[in-house]
């Protein structure tokens, strides 16, 4: 897998394949990085090959419900990453793993996730935000990069697996283009077909989750992304997994930010479906730092 393709089912069926993990041992999995213009493997990568580590010492009876990973070092790009699973426990209910992701000898990333036998229960949502155009009525994220040329030095580099349509401005245009709004929402999909396997839809759904979260810390200030604005790294990252899903339909991703303060955002996020189903919960939190502070 030299060639990253653009778009479309081949940058899917790329994604697939970066996580088709190798298996070296029964606890011991190893993962490649794309080459691209970014020097730091991008987090939602690292922890969606986590996941398929984790995932693949399971019983497939048994779905994961919650992750929560700490990021710890930057990844470095084009380099393979090794994945040590430890079985922390298997119940008549529930299994428990952590996942360690080691490159160059150090841990970039650890991540603890749990998995659950389907039972029957209460279930209730808190309702879908009301009054969100679709994502047929917002434009296509090279739509907006169209006005902003000096974006696609970097985007273009990257495989665009995902479909993703902001309602309001991204955080990556130009210092003074973008106002201040409580929420950050952008619709999402997975840009072709998936297989039915409901482990890689969900480690799919954790690799788009980590894509536009932190932007919502700036979104509050109208704040962007480089020159003139902020640079910044995800800490940590959780993910709750609520009911069945396809990561390759479309889902509203309503991220806002409870707080900022110390140099550290935390951001909040629910996913709907087209139809209004929440999916999956997500929280993060990050470093963010004035450029050239």
């Amino acid at each position: 897998m030299t060639d990253i393709p653009a778009g479309g089912q081949p940058a899917v069926d790329y994604l697939v394949g970066m996580l088709d993990l190798a298996r070296q041992s029964e606890s011991v999995f190893v993962g490649t990085t794309p080459v691209v213009g970014l020097q730091r493997v991008y987090g939602g990568h690292v922890a969606a090959q986590a996941l398929v580590a984790a995932g693949r010492t399971v019983d497939p009876s048994r779905t994961v419900h919650s992750l929560h990973g700490y990021f710890v070092r930057p990844g470095e790009s084009g380099q393979p990453i090794e994945y040590h699973v430890e079985k922390i426990r298997d119940g008549r209910s529930f299994s428990v793993r952590r996942s360690v992701a080691v490159q160059n000898d150090k841990t970039i990333f650890f991540m603890s996730a749990s998995f659950h036998r389907h039972e029957d229960g209460l279930d209730h949502q808190a309702p879908a935000p009301l009054d969100v155009p679709g994502p047929d009525e917002v434009p296509t994220m090279r739509e907006r990069l169209g006005a902003y040329p000096e974006r696609l030095g970097i985007w273009s580099s990257v495989p665009w697996s995902l479909d993703v349509r902001y309602v309001g401005e991204p955080g990556w245009v130009a210092p003074g283009d973008r106002r201040a709004d409580p929420h950050q929402r952008v619709w999402m999909r997975i840009d072709g077909k998936l297989p039915d396997d409901p482990l890689l839809h969900a480690c799919a759904l954790t690799y788009a989750s980590d894509m536009t979260l932190l932007d919502s810390v700036l979104s509050v200030h109208g704040e962007v992304w480089g020159p003139g604005g902020v640079i910044g790294a995800s800490l940590d990252h959780a993910l709750w997994f609520h009911r069945p899903f396809r990561a390759d339909e479309w889902f509203l991703y309503d991220c806002w930010s409870p707080s900022a303060a110390g140099g550290r955002g935390l951001a909040t996020g629910r996913m709907f479906t087209a139809s209004g189903a929440n999916i999956a919960t997500a929280v993060q939190e990050g470093l963010l730092r004035r450029v050239g502070a």
